[in-house]
């Protein structure tokens, strides 16, 4: 890997994420990188300039903060082709992101960049847009957005809590509807964050496969279904005269989905990359020490480092 140029994201308002990065920053630059530095959250989105402000091909996106953070990154670098190197400073679970414990020696962590001593893990995304009418108009009428973990379709109201009632249809072919809280449409990253607090089905990442979920339905016939990552899943709201329904991406709302409006979901043609620097990496590692599994009679931690 060329470490010519480099973003460095970190995560707003957090002290911690923000002196790593300056710390990142200084390193890269006596390496002889362009650096380009600044935070991301709610309020703050850097890679609109950070891409337009590249000189080069960007070599490597350092994410400094949780997996919001991370997911953030995949979304708006994956188009481009940039693998994300993302650690723990600051956030909470840490699904995506490795631990702060391999920044403790910054120097070897740029020399084995440099020395190709890392893996690539790339991982499935969604796409999604807005179309209007029926199944068979493919004019959409919104841009199209990308998601790591999950399109969520629920309403959302200033006032009150609303049930929505939506209609799911797979390639065409009207499946279902439901009601109740709104409904999921996964990776099989996104499958152990909104999607397991649904009861869905948890998935390896490296599959290529889709979860549909319903969030509280009110129907005990409802059940989550995995699909094969070919399909397009048409989502429509029914009944919804307030017009509260709405798209949401890794949970950032993303666009208005009005009456006679579907949202078609489906496999996008780019994967996020990310750079795994732990040499025995185990995703049921994750999985145990994440989710606290065989915690409760024996404890795995010392063995596992």
């Amino acid at each position: 890997m060329q470490l010519k140029q480099v973003i460095i994201v970190h995560k707003a308002h957090n002290a911690l994420s923000q002196t790593w990065a300056e710390r990142c920053a200084r390193q890269l630059e006596a390496l002889g990188a362009r650096v380009l530095m600044g935070p991301s959250g709610p309020q703050d989105n850097p890679y609109p300039v950070f891409l337009a402000s590249a000189t080069r091909p960007i070599d490597l996106a350092v994410v400094l903060g949780g997996d919001g953070t991370a997911l953030a990154a995949a979304r708006h670098l994956a188009t481009n082709d940039v693998p994300v190197l993302a650690v723990n400073v600051g956030g909470h679970l840490g699904f995506l992101t490795e631990s702060a414990k391999v920044f403790e020696d910054l120097e070897q962590v740029w020399q084995r960049l440099l020395d190709d001593k890392f893996a690539v893990q790339q991982r499935m995304m969604l796409q999604a847009q807005v179309h209007q009418g029926g199944r068979g108009n493919m004019s959409p009428v919104g841009d199209r957005v990308l998601a790591l973990n999950e399109m969520c379709v629920k309403p959302a109201s200033p006032d009150r809590m609303i049930t929505s009632i939506l209609e799911m249809a797979i390639d065409g072919e009207m499946v279902d509807q439901y009601q109740g809280d709104g409904l999921l449409i996964s990776t099989p990253t996104g499958s152990t964050g909104y999607t397991v607090a649904a009861n869905g089905p948890i998935m390896h990442p490296g599959m290529h496969a889709l979860a549909v979920t319903p969030i509280c339905p009110l129907s005990l016939s409802s059940r989550p279904i995995v699909l094969p990552p070919g399909c397009v899943v048409s989502v429509s709201p029914l009944a919804d005269s307030s017009m509260n329904t709405k798209l949401w991406t890794d949970g950032v709302l993303a666009a208005a989905v009005l009456p006679n409006q579907r949202v078609d979901i489906h496999m996008a043609e780019h994967e996020a990359k990310f750079i795994i620097l732990r040499e025995a990496y185990s995703y049921y590692r994750t999985l145990r020490q994440k989710l606290k599994w065989a915690g409760a009679r024996v404890s795995y931690g010392k063995r596992e480092g």
